[in-house]
């Protein structure tokens, strides 16, 4: 590698905002509510454990969950996270975040939806402010929850920098298919739609999605389980993955998270590579960087690392990510000039 992967320009597409606080965040903001349930007070044992990279399962690496959702409990601790969430990626060079939560998972007595979503733009603008970074949100409905409608329509209501809304959770007895009117309210209202599948599940769950509606495929990396691969290369593609190709279906791969779940055994056998080099409309993400212990100079670098990308390739990613993006045109002709001027 011959290139400095820190200074390049970045666009992330999936990133969770309640899988991205720092340890000492949790700790403060668990402090300030009294919250006790945290396994360890101190910063460096907590950010070991939130490091899920020894998780069995997908279920289990989910269950580090439980302690940032419970420390986002109030208007301030939601503007706190976003606006560092903000901080963080920018000083890693990301120009263009579309950062993602379940707005049902925050509500409290004192603080229903709206308010949710209200603190973490709150804090967003802040960040952008500040930092010089873009934000936009994407609001998450979970799938094994009878709510998604209700987030549809308070993410097209909410509108401007809410561009987005995602099915999230688990995949396997809960398909896209049971939300399919909460899809038609988002894109009727025109919030745009990318949904999880092909993580937790198999090429049928894409299928479902593309099936709602989505534009985007939340990790998606199973795509490779509808292709024929010979010599480490796509020689043949299903129905599923012609579709994703065709139609130019943009799959947000976030390598290390899979790795940590346990989807694929070592780097070098995840799908990124093989999928980018047969033209498939990949893009890298982070999707937790508090429990995958990871950044975007750190996914570029198992890109370069294990997969041979080189500067074209993470070029190409991007400017891929950029046209994906789910915000506005002039929005879009700002971040291109940034990721070029970048690159040149």
């Amino acid at each position: 590698m011959t290139f400095d992967i820190s200074h390049l320009p970045k666009v992330v597409l999936h990133d969770h905002l309640d899988g991205g606080l720092r340890p000492s965040t949790v700790l403060d903001l668990a402090h300030q509510i009294g919250y006790d349930g945290l396994p360890t007070t101190d910063p460096d044992d907590l950010a070991e454990w939130f490091d899920q990279s020894g998780a069995p399962s997908l279920e289990a690496y989910l269950g580090a969950f439980r302690h940032t959702v419970a420390v986002m409990s109030t208007p301030e601790a939601l503007e706190r996270v976003a606006y560092e969430a903000a901080e963080d990626l920018a000083a890693d060079g990301v120009v263009y975040a579309e950062i993602r939560f379940a707005p049902s998972l925050h509500r409290t007595d004192r603080m229903d939806r709206g308010a949710v979503v209200a603190a973490v733009l709150r804090g967003l603008e802040a960040g952008e402010r500040d930092h010089g970074i873009v934000t936009r949100c994407i609001l998450d409905a979970m799938r094994q929850e009878d709510d998604s409608s209700e987030i549809a329509e308070l993410a097209v209501a909410v509108g401007g920098r809410v561009v987005g809304f995602d099915l999230a959770g688990p995949e396997a007895g809960y398909p896209a298919s049971l939300h399919a009117e909460a899809c038609r309210i988002a894109l009727d209202g025109g919030t745009r739609l990318t949904i999880h599948a092909g993580e937790g599940d198999g090429v049928d769950s894409i299928a479902e999605a593309l099936d709602c509606g989505a534009e985007r495929i939340g990790h998606g990396v199973r795509i490779v389980e509808d292709t024929t691969v010979g010599d480490g290369s796509i020689v043949a593609l299903g129905p599923v993955a012609s579709r994703v190709k065709a139609e130019g279906i943009v799959l947000e791969v976030c390598p290390h998270s899979n790795l940590d779940t346990r989807m694929y055994p070592t780097a070098g056998d995840h799908p990124v590579g093989v999928l980018h080099r047969a033209g498939m409309p990949v893009t890298l993400n982070t999707d937790n960087r508090l429990m995958s212990n990871t950044s975007m100079s750190r996914e570029f670098g198992l890109a370069v690392e294990r997969h041979g990308f080189g500067l074209d390739d993470l070029r190409t990613v991007t400017m891929r990510a950029v046209d994906a993006a789910f915000c506005d045109e002039e929005t879009r002709r700002t971040v291109r000039r940034q990721v070029e001027d970048g690159y040149a």
